[in-house]
């Protein structure tokens, strides 16, 4: 059976996410990033092309590591300013049947109790299309925005995550049976108080003695995104995620990474089919290679180096400024995202310097664009799908509309056409669309399905008690 590639549209609820400097293209619209309509018509368009899911990011905290100072981020709109990607999820659903929202939700600075309500009212609204992006964050500003003196180190931010993942595993999976609620208009009973239970955690992070405040949602469990490729990270994905986000600048560097996320799945002892992988992609596409060059020269004239250097320092640690264009670039062990750097140094077979990252064929960002037809284009795809075993692609925005109109337009037609790419979706929730009809629950062998309730399939956790008898 040929398997069948997968794609999210990779945004941001800011002016300049991954390609900096484009916001000042003329035909750019991402400065409208703050209106409902900006964000219907995007999601239309994605649709339109039946993209599995928008992906949105997200950072708490600005950018300061480049030049010691947030002036560069500012100056040039590198993820600031940053709106709430949670409040634009229920508009862009309006208007859509289909499409998921993977959405980055930083857990450091949200209580689980308040957050899985957050995600149960999203989920029901959507009617199951809502995913949870999990991050620990990495930016000691927004440690100190939440009164802090500096974040939490890196392998302790993982070591409080998986506390939290328990904690909001219960509220979703235990709180409520799946009979609990009866709406009994002749009685008069909404729920059975004896389906509905207490959630009882006394742990090193957190303390919760409640119910969940939703009643259950047609995934309870959002689908589970992750991005992390440090080590650490490689094992909390392969615990917890069903969607990893990798950004090797290599198709060995990708390779090598699947190859152990899987296998890390496998020793979870969860299925690794169970893991979709997507790669972190920008297109410049045309129908011909000359119309896509003639694209891209026009984009690069607005692309940002600083602004590009800027966001790379933030998310290594690193100040960049201190550094020589040709200078060869080393690792450097700290507490942001170690991976990235990683990828350039200790786990590559290239010698990666500034100039080299960020020279002639960049626009704003640390990966080059692919820039050709949409034959080669769709090719280019094909063969990283089959190389390295992944997935898909999160495509980031280049210039934002045009860029996800001119691939929905040139790119999807040329893949449906080969039999990789659907026609059409599935039924049902998020999870089921991606995973196969019925599946709209957590796998039995993820370890989120362990805390179901009496009511359910699996066996009871043991801190879970009855609220009312």
């Amino acid at each position: 059976m040929t398997k069948q590639m997968r794609l999210n549209a990779f945004d941001m609820n800011c002016v300049g996410h991954i390609q900096q400097g484009m916001w000042a293209h003329p035909r750019d619209r991402s400065t409208a990033y703050n209106t409902l309509e900006y964000w219907q018509d995007f999601a239309r368009t994605a649709e339109r092309g039946k993209f599995d899911g928008i992906f949105l990011a997200d950072i708490v905290g600005v950018y300061d590591v480049f030049k010691g100072s947030p002036d560069p981020s500012i100056a040039h709109a590198v993820q600031v300013p940053v709106n709430d990607p949670l409040l634009i999820v229920p508009a862009m659903a309006a208007v859509t049947k289909h499409i998921g929202f993977g959405v980055t939700c930083n857990l450091t600075y949200e209580p689980p109790y308040l957050f899985a309500r957050r995600m149960s009212t999203l989920d029901h609204l959507t009617r199951g299309r809502i995913g949870w992006n999990i991050v620990t964050g990495y930016l000691d500003s927004a440690a100190r925005g939440m009164g802090l003196a500096k974040q939490a180190k890196h392998d302790d931010r993982y070591e409080t995550a998986e506390e939290y993942m328990e904690v909001v595993y219960k509220l979703w999976e235990g709180s409520w049976e799946d009979d609990a609620v009866l709406c009994d208009r002749e009685r008069g009973i909404y729920a059975d108080p004896r389906k509905v239970h207490r959630v009882q955690h006394a742990g090193q992070h957190y303390r919760v003695d409640a119910i969940h405040l939703s009643e259950p949602s047609p995934q309870r469990t959002p689908v589970l995104y992750q991005a992390g490729a440090s080590s650490r990270g490689k094992d909390f994905a392969a615990k917890h995620a069903e969607c990893v986000f990798l950004a090797g600048p290599t198709k060995e560097n990708t390779r090598t990474t699947v190859t152990d996320l899987r296998q890390r799945a496998a020793e979870q002892g969860r299925d690794p089919t169970d893991i979709l992988v997507f790669l972190g992609r920008a297109v410049v596409v045309g129908r011909t290679r000359k119309e896509a060059e003639e694209k891209y020269e026009e984009y690069h004239r607005y692309a940002s180096i600083e602004g590009a250097l800027s966001h790379f320092s933030s998310i290594t640690g690193v100040d960049f400024s201190r550094y020589d264009p040709d200078e060869p670039l080393r690792h450097e062990e700290n507490d942001a995202t170690n991976s990235i750097l990683r990828a350039f140094t200790v786990d590559s077979s290239e010698t990666w310097t500034l100039r080299k990252i960020f020279g002639e064929k960049g626009l704003g960002s640390r990966n080059e664009p692919l820039i050709d037809s949409a034959e080669e284009i769709a090719d280019e795809l094909q063969s990283w799908v089959a190389d390295t075993d992944i997935d898909g692609f999160n495509l980031s925005r280049v210039v934002t509309p045009e860029g996800l109109e001119d691939f929905v337009d040139l790119v999807v037609p040329l893949l449906q056409e080969r039999g990789i790419y659907k026609r059409d979706y599935a039924e049902g929730t998020l999870r089921e669309k991606l995973f196969g009809r019925g599946r709209a629950r957590l796998a039995t062998s993820h370890p989120g399905a362990s805390f179901r309730s009496l009511g359910s399939s699996a066996a009871p956790s043991q801190t879970l008690s009855p609220a009312a008898e």
